[in-house]
């Protein structure tokens, strides 16, 4: 593949965000369900909505989602747990509140977050003695 850019960077945190919530909730060991499955007759279903299901994840989905997942681990804890939040479509101000920051300052570190993420799949280096905003701005460039 060629140079990551950050909308592609979201988009796969996206993907993976969704399909994180796709997948079955983890269950305890020994769990089960004692009681029968209750199949519906006709007339209990006149009337009702159906209920569909979404198609559970593909293999390579689940593999992309966990390699877009390994992303954060480049960045700090905080930070990745901002990026990993709105990624997972989190809105601002819970997020604010979450960390308690300002909205600028969020946005400011969510955009450094995915900044970070595209220089590092980009083969580089995240220069240490630069500002915040020269990354971003590299990125953009």
């Amino acid at each position: 593949m060629g140079e990551w850019t950050t909308a592609q960077v979201q988009d796969r945190l996206e993907l993976a965000a969704g399909v994180m919530r796709q997948m079955p909730g983890v269950m305890p060991q020994g769990f089960f369900n004692a009681w029968p499955e209750y199949f519906h007759s006709f007339a209990d279903k006149v009337g009702q909505e159906p209920q569909m299901r979404r198609p559970r994840p593909s293999p390579r989905q689940i593999t992309q989602a966990e390699e877009a997942m390994l992303w954060l681990r480049w960045l700090e804890p905080e930070d990745g747990r901002l990026v990993w939040a709105r990624a997972d479509g989190m809105a601002w101000k819970p997020i604010c509140w979450q960390f308690g920051i300002s909205r600028a300052t969020a946005n400011r570190r969510w955009q450094y977050g995915l900044a970070v993420i595209v220089w590092r799949l980009n083969g580089k280096l995240v220069p240490r003695n630069r500002s915040m905003d020269f990354v971003v701005r590299s990125v953009r460039a």
